[in-house]
């Protein structure tokens, strides 16, 4: 009985053996040749193709090796790309991964320039040993990023992140004359040596893949356009009552006070929303929204990193006044953080908005190197105008809520915005986000910086979040280039 049992076992043992060989030989014959042949002549490079990246090191004049590629088996010739600087500025370079049947550039400059990266790969046939086809390798890209500022700027906001208990935060660094980008860092990041092991949000570069409401840093922005028209000057004065009625809602300050006649500068040192509404006004709607157009809000910066998005401020389409009044001081219309940096820069640099980039150099494999020039995109005020507003805005350092941004020795310009999360649904929950951007030294601008900071806790507003790193930032950045004091 016991042997029946054990030669039926075996029958059965047998044919299901035999009906799976069959089935992987005939049945799914299709693909899994399919799958030999891409073993056979697809991912097996005969050389390290992929072209590297490099940041600057601005003190010494050296490249740092942002990207590269190592060997992964000697043998067969494969190689793996490698990041030696683990997660500095992962989020402005990308990485490597899967997409299909090959490798492909993902996020950030890896995906944007895949084109110029990649080159053109070479094939080895290993199983049936026919043939070998060279590849010509990809071209390499040299960065407007400095290693060194890069550092200190990440550094300062997981100071930040870790102060204040904010779930993410952006600090980006610009030269304003050029637009060329200094830093950008965003929170969370990643290494993408392991990008496999991070949830896909950590991967977007929220500088330029994000937007939000940006409060009271957009009265800037405002002024410039009403200073521009000639519809105000700094001297212009209002009645602040402490609030302004739209049809039968009101719109008050963020403190709820009034603050009687003030002046345009005022305005902007104790940072009065019903002052930015009456700039608005004199100015009226339609030259508010084109102004805003002039500074290419609404819009991509066209920056040469991949998933850039453009904000919006589709609801001043509408006409609605209550849009325009909220619009004046930063609510209701949505921008990226680089696009918020870009505008300060215009006026920084006497009014010209530029492209902002990040790439400076492309390196072909023949050694000749194409360089990237600024490029003027707009001129949305005129340079006196920009000179006026930079007085204001140091006044706004020097006088208002953010003293602790000051440089001594130097004119430091910077406004503050602090605003509700607009909720994706529409209203806005409970949480805010800061930012502070400035430039310096006010008579020949150098840089321009934000800060921003997602949903800190036990703070009320940026003044108090970010005046310090600001400051901090700025005299690490005066110090760096050698800048001689100015007072």
């Amino acid at each position: 009985m016991r042997l029946n049992v054990l030669i039926l076992f075996f029958i059965s043992l047998f044919s299901f053996a035999g009906f799976k060989v069959f089935d992987l030989s005939v049945n799914q014959y299709g693909f899994f040749s399919e799958v030999a042949a891409n073993q056979k002549s697809y991912g097996y490079t005969d050389s390290a193709l992929r072209g590297e990246i490099f940041v600057k090191d601005g003190f010494s004049g050296e490249l740092t090796t942002l990207a590269t590629n190592r060997p992964a088996s000697t043998s067969l010739g494969l190689y793996s790309r490698f990041y030696p600087e683990g997660t500095l500025a992962s989020s402005v370079a990308g990485f490597l991964g899967f997409q299909g049947q090959g490798r492909a550039g993902q996020y950030g400059l890896e995906e944007y320039y895949e084109p110029w990266l990649s080159g053109q790969v070479g094939f080895k046939n290993f199983l049936n040993k026919v043939g070998l086809a060279a590849g010509s390798p990809g071209s390499s890209l040299v960065l407007t990023i400095d290693k060194n500022i890069q550092f200190f700027a990440e550094a300062k906001l997981e100071e930040l992140v870790e102060k204040w208990g904010a779930e993410g935060g952006n600090v980006i660094i610009q030269e304003p004359q050029t637009g060329a980008i200094l830093a950008m860092v965003s929170r969370p990041n990643f290494d993408p040596n392991g990008y496999y092991n991070y949830p896909l949000e950590y991967f977007i570069n929220s500088a330029v893949q994000s937007s939000f409401e940006p409060g009271s840093s957009f009265k800037t922005l405002t002024m410039a356009a009403a200073l521009d028209d000639g519809a105000v000057s700094p001297e212009t004065k209002y009645f602040d009552s402490g609030e302004v009625k739209v049809g039968a809602s009101s719109v008050r300050n963020y403190d709820l006070k009034s603050n009687g006649w003030q002046t345009m500068t005022n305005v902007l040192e104790k940072s009065i929303n019903t002052g930015a509404i009456f700039a608005m006004r004199q100015l009226g709607h339609d030259k508010f929204l084109e102004y805003l157009e002039g500074f290419r809000f609404g819009e991509k910066t066209d920056i040469d990193l991949a998933g850039e998005i453009s904000g919006s401020i589709d609801n001043l389409y509408t006409g609605r006044e209550i849009n325009f009044v909220t619009a004046s001081f930063g609510q209701g219309v949505a921008v990226s953080p680089l696009q918020l940096t870009n505008a300060y820069s215009a006026v920084a640099n006497g009014g010209r908005l530029m492209r902002p980039y990040v790439v400076e150099k492309i390196i072909k494999p023949s050694g000749e190197a194409v360089e990237v020039r600024p490029e003027v995109v707009a001129e949305p005020i005129a340079p006196e105008t920009a000179k006026t507003l930079t007085s204001m805005l140091v006044s706004v350092i020097e006088n208002g809520s953010i003293k602790r941004a000051r440089v001594p020795g130097y004119r430091i310009a910077g406004k503050t915005g602090t605003a509700q999360e607009a909720k994706p649904e529409g209203g806005y929950s409970d949480f805010f986000i800061h930012n502070l951007v400035g430039f310096g030294p006010a008579e020949a601008p150098r840089f321009t910086i934000l800060l921003k900071l997602d949903r800190p806790r036990g703070i009320e507003t940026a003044a108090v979040s970010l005046a310090d790193a600001f400051g901090d930032i700025a005299r690490f950045l005066i110090s760096y280039y050698g800048i001689p004091p100015t007072e």
